[in-house]
């Protein structure tokens, strides 16, 4: 993948993530509630969020200033690309995960991308609330397709295809 470009929204930036952002984010994400729903466990050091943001495959959200979260997106193959976001505690229910999210769909479809998809835990009801509200479709479920930190789990596949009306 190519380096992600900026991007700005009515209230949003998108950027690469900087060394200083893991300070903004660790509180959330070293909280077991925060990622409960997330793909590994809570972080117990700073320095290994700041390596596990570092990979180039995600967008801080700056809003006022301050980083809201993150949206990564993880090329799968040729034209498609899996989409997941974790944003703060003062962040949410403020409309800027469905800001950041619009945003970073627009400019993968833009770069050429056909799919975007995201799995998610089938009691992530806030994260299915987004992906259907941004025009994702249920495309089926993978029963004990994880083992995460809160054990085996099955997972929704929610798909949208740069075609799909929205």
């Amino acid at each position: 993948m190519n380096a992600l470009p900026t991007l700005t929204t009515a209230r949003l930036t998108l950027r690469p993530p900087v060394a200083d952002d893991a300070d903004a984010l660790f509180a959330t994400m070293a909280d077991a509630a925060a990622m409960r729903w997330w793909s590994c466990a809570p972080f117990e050091d700073i320095d290994a969020l700041r390596a596990y943001l570092a990979d180039g495959s995600a967008w801080s959200v700056v809003h006022d200033g301050r980083v809201a979260g993150f949206v990564s997106v993880h090329d799968r193959r040729p034209e498609v690309t899996e989409i997941g976001y974790l944003f703060v505690h003062a962040a949410r229910g403020h409309g800027i995960a469905r800001e950041a999210v619009a945003a970073a769909i627009a400019e993968r479809f833009a770069a050429g991308y056909r799919r975007i998809f995201a799995d998610t835990d089938p009691d992530n009801t806030a994260s299915i609330r987004l992906l259907e509200a941004l025009g994702f479709t249920c495309e089926g479920r993978l029963r004990g397709e994880w083992r995460t930190h809160i054990g085996v789990r099955d997972t929704l596949l929610y798909g949208l295809l740069s075609d799909d009306p929205r």
